[in-house]
């Protein structure tokens, strides 16, 4: 359990991937051994160019689709602990020890609590239950962190979500019962709020989520958020 392997996919994401390969380069201990690993599904805003200024950062490229990506780092990554984290979202101080520490004491998956960067009545009260270990409370902008033995496994992400890759993966660790939240905080980007209404994207991610509940199939849930969400 002494590497890290930290695995991020973007498409078109130069000014966010920027951001944060800083902040990683600023909030890492740097006392365990790491790696960070891109997965680019076909960028063509110049993210590839951002990604090699920066040391210690492999880069690979895939087919385009958080799952597939996730899993195509997953496969070159050399860490015995996977840490998956979105483009926006900006993990704690010392995350790798935070992280290293849980599957130490037999944790060999979890992630952390979650503020976002905007303060709004709906997020203030939806990033409040984050703090409860229940798979409910859970989501992808909390990051994800799961020992490689175990990620394999369970057979990684489920590459037929194309959206909601997260919460089904997530799903499988909590009927293991393996499953940590960590208290600290990842700060997560409210752009996408910010962009479809926080009222308007909070009503249709809790459609998404009745519908997996009632058993509609990944298809269902993909067409569902291509009509309503930006």
């Amino acid at each position: 359990m002494n590497k890290i392997s930290i695995i991020i996919p973007i498409f078109n994401e130069v000014d966010a991937i920027a951001r944060l390969l800083l902040h990683i380069e600023d909030s890492i201990s740097k006392t365990i051994d790491y790696e960070i690993i891109i997965v680019d599904g076909g960028s063509i805003d110049g993210s590839q160019k951002e990604v090699l200024k920066h040391s210690n950062t492999i880069l690979i490229s895939s087919e385009k689709g958080r799952a597939i990506q996730l899993n195509a780092g997953a496969r070159v990554a050399s860490g015995a602990i996977l840490y998956f984290l979105h483009c926006d979202s900006y993990p704690p101080n010392n995350f790798d020890l935070l992280v290293l520490k849980q599957a130490q004491k037999g944790s060999l998956g979890g992630c952390f609590r979650m503020k976002f960067d905007y303060r709004h009545p709906v997020l203030i009260v939806s990033q409040w239950f984050t703090r409860f270990n229940h798979i409910s409370c859970r989501g992808g902008d909390q990051s994800l962190f799961v020992t490689k033995k175990l990620f394999e496994e369970i057979n990684g992400f489920d590459e037929q979500f194309i959206i909601y890759e997260d919460n089904e993966i997530i799903s499988r660790l909590y009927a293991k019962k393996q499953f940590v939240v960590i208290p600290d905080y990842v700060i997560t980007s409210a752009r996408r709020y910010q962009q479809n209404g926080v009222w308007r994207l909070q009503y249709h991610f809790s459609i998404i989520h009745l519908k997996r509940i009632l058993g509609h199939s990944a298809e269902s849930m993909l067409n569902y958020y291509k009509k309503h969400v930006q």
